[in-house]
């Protein structure tokens, strides 16, 4: 209802306030996206972030969303372990949310961490 109700950035910022640690989240957007590109940078963020807790032991994250060149692009970093497969099935489920609004996802994520995702979906209107 957030997401809907009041845009992407008071769901991120509420998002992040039910996190179990520190999350800073930067929103610079100079109007809201159309509905299916926020919904899917929220699916993202929440993804991101549930699995910078439950598999990285992450102690702090950073969320950072921003338009530029038509394309809406987010960035979660997060100071866990590492480690996190590109191609494994738990990041499966944001490729395909992404890809089907012709957006990418890229990983990096060397063992002993940092992870960060960046992930980018046109967003020209």
């Amino acid at each position: 209802a957030v997401l809907t109700d009041l845009g992407l950035e008071a769901a991120l910022s509420a998002l992040a306030g039910r996190a179990p640690q520190p999350v800073a989240v930067t929103v610079d957007l100079d109007r809201r996206p159309p509905e299916a590109v926020e919904a899917a940078a929220y699916f993202i963020v929440a993804e991101a972030l549930t699995n910078a807790v439950k598999h990285a032991r992450a102690r702090s994250a950073k969320v950072r969303l921003w338009r530029e060149n038509g394309r809406l692009r987010i960035e979660v970093r997060d100071d866990g372990l590492g480690g996190a497969n590109a191609n494994g099935h738990g990041l499966d489920g944001l490729h395909k949310r992404l890809a089907a609004l012709d957006g990418t996802l890229a990983i990096a994520s060397p063992a002993g961490g940092p992870t960060v995702l960046y992930a980018e979906v046109p967003c020209a209107s």
